[in-house]
């Protein structure tokens, strides 16, 4: 049995509404934003990177992997592109909260080092935006990365430690 064929939780789908309530009024609170002090269409840009990143979190349930690898290939071609074409920083606040969503969640279900491999790829997107950027985005985007690799560590360790909730591969064998 895989991730795709579970059945979902009553709890994970009240979870998985309430994360998709705080990205859409995030993406149009921050699109607004932008638009109030950039003006013009600079707003567009965020908006179709926040609502990638944010919609790849919301389905990290079925193919975790492969979620947090797309988010952090998009997230950091955004910081590329927002920084080569003069667009608001990249990754904005809601693209970060999509993205640290993606990072913890395989911190917390992927093996060890395929969850090593992206938490790095978490890191390095948020360190090459803070190095290319300034200002409080990158230190905002730091600081939401900096929670969800804590709280999907800390989420891993936990569940390591209670005997009924070990991690399993898509085989179902357990794994570390």
């Amino acid at each position: 049995m895989n991730a795709a064929d579970r059945p979902r939780t009553a709890e994970t789908v009240l979870s998985d509404i309430g994360l998709g309530i705080v990205f859409v009024l995030g993406v149009g609170f921050t699109a607004y934003m932008l638009a109030d002090s950039w003006g013009g269409t600079s707003w567009v840009f965020d908006l179709v990177i926040a609502v990638a990143v944010c919609g790849l979190a919301l389905l990290r349930g079925r193919w975790p992997a492969g979620t947090a690898v797309t988010g952090l290939i998009a997230s950091a071609a955004a910081v590329a592109v927002s920084v080569a074409a003069d667009l608001p920083q990249e990754p904005g606040p809601i693209t970060a909260l999509g993205l640290a969503v993606l990072v913890g969640s395989a911190l917390r279900r992927l093996p060890g080092p395929v969850a090593g491999a992206i938490g790095a790829g978490g890191i390095a997107v948020v360190a090459a935006a803070s190095v290319l950027g300034h200002g409080a985005v990158p230190v905002l985007a730091v600081l939401i990365m900096t929670g969800g690799l804590l709280t999907g560590a800390g989420l891993r360790v936990f569940d390591n430690t209670r005997p009924d909730r070990k991690h399993r591969d898509a085989a179902g064998r357990p794994y570390p």
